[in-house]
């Protein structure tokens, strides 16, 4: 019998009532394994209902109550961390250990949610004038909703709900269709952990789920992660109406290496970097550039180890990287390797046609390289989003920045060298809102914030740390002024109050 993953509203699962289903398939075996409810925009009606009513007692819960219930359900997301990976790596396909990975930096932003008091911190300013004292404090929206990526199903919901959650909000979350379950054990972990029903919600579905919390006039922010014309979308349609948004949308990650880099540390970080996760993140490295004579050497050290990476089931402890989410989209990233010549790159491995044995209908795709790539290709321009790694080739680093600077996108970036100097003057040139220096993949730890520039985001707030905190409360400042017991009244004066 097929598994139904339904919705979650009101503090339990609620089945979906809209008739429409969607296929949810195990990538190593192309099966279809679950069948996902859509919401219609009634379900999402009933989920921000749920939301808005649980908001009433939940924004004025202390402080303490919220984050007694994110200490529980961080205990809760630690012990269950294998499962969860399981569900990932069956959904999604990738390698079990970067499942628990996935995991792991989630929990990172439950931490951060625990220890919240001190960014919801007003601030007071004594004596201003006589007896008028001033402060400033931040306040909850009320109901959030996030729409999230299918490349990190459990991440990336919680670089969102518990941030908003822990500043008084109320949520209501559209995972991916593609991989849904990770999103309702979350919800039931939650409800273990004492959260009230109706304080997070997930409902499942399609543009028309989207469209509705766009709409939706209790909905007051919106966080969203995935491709940059959706993003764009959601940003435009929920700014027109009156939403707070942060949209962070696609990447083309370039890793620039100078001549005088450690080549094997460099070579070891752009293989990880591009070939993890099958290069299903927008953190992935996708163009490498190497300046000067390197890079003949530097290409064939990257192929010399993206030739030894095991490509297999998810499930499979001896994989080191598992399939891709649809064999529509291997299919797309396909395209990009075999076009790639005609357009003037040269293809040192081409992973298109990879098989695993004993699962010849998964969607697999090996390994692909391409070398001399220009700027005009099509595999340079687009976001692949799976596991190709272009190598551009410049002459000097002011002619590799010129050229990283022209990229539509300014999500992250890294440079490779022993020159502190280079470096420095890197970080502060290049136009990218995350930045490695001999570090490949530049996400932020928790208390800092993580998002791009450019078109790799669209709104004014970064996700996570400050800048979540920030963008899931509103600042209010209360002037106050309490008369002497001693003072006389004085009448009415319409002129401006004195400040001495």
């Amino acid at each position: 019998m097929t598994k139904i993953v339904n919705h979650w509203i009101g503090g339990k699962t609620a089945e979906g009532a809209s008739g429409n289903h969607g296929p949810v398939t195990d990538p190593a075996t192309g099966e279809v394994t679950t069948k996902v409810a859509y919401a219609s925009a009634e379900e999402v009606d009933a989920a921000v209902a749920a939301a808005q009513e649980a908001y009433l007692s939940w924004g004025q819960s202390s402080l303490a109550t919220r984050t007694t219930v994110l200490f529980r359900f961080r205990a809760l997301l630690d012990a269950h961390r294998d499962e969860i990976a399981e569900l990932i790596t069956a959904e999604h396909g990738k390698v079990h250990s970067d499942a628990l990975g996935e995991v792991a930096r989630g929990l990172e932003i439950v931490d951060l949610a625990c220890g919240i008091s001190v960014q919801l911190k007003g601030e007071l300013s004594t004596q201003v004038a006589t007896r008028v004292d001033v402060a400033s404090i931040r306040q909850p929206l009320g109901v959030v909703a996030g729409i999230t990526p299918f490349n990190f199903p459990a991440m990336v919901p919680l670089w969102m709900f518990p941030l908003a959650i822990a500043c008084g909000n109320t949520f209501v979350l559209k995972p991916s269709e593609k991989d849904p379950s990770a999103s309702v054990r979350l919800a039931e972990l939650l409800s273990e952990a004492g959260l009230p029903d109706g304080v997070f919600n997930v409902v499942h579905g399609d543009k028309v789920a989207v469209d509705r919390l766009l709409a939706h006039p209790d909905v007051k922010a919106v966080s969203f992660v995935g491709s940059t014309p959706i993003a764009r979308y959601i940003h435009t349609t929920a700014s027109a109406n009156g939403k707070r948004v942060q949209a962070l949308g696609g990447a083309k990650n370039h890793m620039l290496v100078l001549p005088d880099a450690d080549l094997d540390a460099a070579a070891d970080a752009a293989v990880s970097a591009a070939y993890g996760s099958a290069g299903e993140r927008c953190m992935a490295i996708s163009a490498v550039v190497a300046v000067g004579a390197i890079g003949d050497t530097l290409v064939e050290k990257i192929r010399e180890r993206a030739e030894k990476i095991k490509i297999g089931p998810g499930n499979d402890p001896a994989s080191e990287m598992g399939p891709l989410i649809t064999a529509t989209h291997r299919d797309k990233v396909a395209s990009y390797v075999t076009g790639a010549a005609a357009e003037g790159a040269e293809v040192v491995l081409d992973g298109t046609g990879y098989t695993v044995d004993g699962h010849e209908h998964g969607h697999w795709i090996g390994i692909s390289l391409l070398d001399k790539v220009p700027t005009s290709a099509a595999a340079y321009q687009d976001e692949i989003f799976g596991p190709v790694l272009c190598v551009l080739r410049t002459e000097t680093y002011e002619e590799a920045l010129d050229l990283i600077n022209a990229s539509p996108y300014g999500n992250g970036t890294a440079i490779f060298t022993r020159d502190g100097g280079a470096a420095r003057r890197f970080q502060m040139e290049v136009e990218a809102g995350m930045v490695g220096v001999n570090v490949p993949i530049p996400v932020p730890v928790g208390y800092h914030s993580f998002g791009g520039w450019k078109d790799s985001l669209f709104g004014d707030h970064h996700i996570y740390g400050n800048d979540g905190t920030h963008f899931y409360t509103r600042g209010k400042v209360v002037t106050t002024r309490w008369p002497d017991p001693a003072d006389a009244p004085t009448g009415v004066d319409l002129g401006f109050p004195r400040n001495h």
